[in-house]
């Protein structure tokens, strides 16, 4: 047959469907006009030309459908980057929130604590000393001498009144500052309560921040499944829609596509792009 092509040199799969078409009607005609030699050369070229055209659209179909895989793997992979920096990003904010929470309040509790200091040691009562009645007679007596030029007797009774007050001072000052020291350890106890609330408040943000990211993950891996099943599922129909009709189906790129479901899948997973 005159302008016969080789393995090599094959034109696209429509015009192939052409010569194939012709290759066969031309060895009809030969068989019917009694040219078997070239009828044999007809049907010996036509089983080549199919065997290699079946071999080629399997392979087309192959390359087709692992680019589709590898795809489908790529998108996956950059969604799962970009949602990893963004919650990495939504976390280190929340942690630099958290951390300005806490030194604001611990700054308040600091100026609060010092004003309350101040506050309790001009206020608390007794803020001075009472007397006892044994002091204050000690020191009438002790006048009382020196008035009476008693200097001797008046320095004894001096010295005397000298050790109790001293004693008494020094009671005073120790209850004094044990109800100061009460004071103080419930006030500290109410702001440590306050920072306790903050912490738990804080913990509590974090918490429900990883669950939000693990549902969202969730969703995200379950769409990736969803989309990788639906497509190796329409993959296999159209592999075996070619082994069974290796020259009729149509070819890898008219057939290795996703559906419109697939599509709309993707485009929920990954985006308009």
């Amino acid at each position: 047959m005159q302008g016969d092509l080789s393995l090599d040199e094959m034109p696209d799969e429509h015009a192939i469907a052409d010569f194939l078409e012709l290759l066969e009607k031309h060895r009809i005609d030969c068989e019917k006009q009694g040219k078997y030699e070239e009828a044999e050369l007809a049907a010996t070229r036509l089983e080549q030309l199919r065997q290699h055209e079946e071999f080629r659209r399997r392979e087309e179909l192959r390359s087709q459908q692992l680019q589709e895989r590898l795809s489908v793997e790529e998108a996956h992979m950059g969604e799962l980057k970009e949602f990893n920096q963004t919650w990495d990003v939504k976390s280190a904010e929340y942690e630099a929130h958290a951390r300005n929470l806490q030194n604001t309040l611990a700054e308040r509790h600091k100026a609060e604590h010092e004003a309350q200091l101040r506050k309790m040691q001009q206020d608390t009562e007794p803020r001075t000393p009472r007397w006892s009645k044994d002091l204050l007679n000690l020191r009438k007596i002790q006048e009382t001498l020196a008035k009476m030029k008693k200097y001797a007797e008046a320095e004894k009774t001096k010295v005397q009144a000298d050790k109790v007050e001293a004693r008494e001072h020094a009671m005073w000052m120790a209850k004094r500052e044990a109800r100061i020291g009460a004071l103080e350890e419930q006030f500290l106890h109410k702001q440590q309560l306050e920072m306790g609330g903050l912490m738990k408040r804080i913990h509590s943000g974090r918490e429900e921040q990883k669950q939000a990211r693990k549902s969202e993950l969730d969703r995200l891996l379950q769409r990736y499944h969803n989309v990788k099943t639906q497509m190796e599922s329409q993959q296999r129909i159209i592999q075996q829609r070619v082994e069974r009709y290796p020259i009729t189906a149509p070819s890898a790129t008219s057939v290795s596509r996703p559906s419109s479901a697939l599509n709309a899948s993707r485009k929920a997973m990954f985006g308009s792009s």
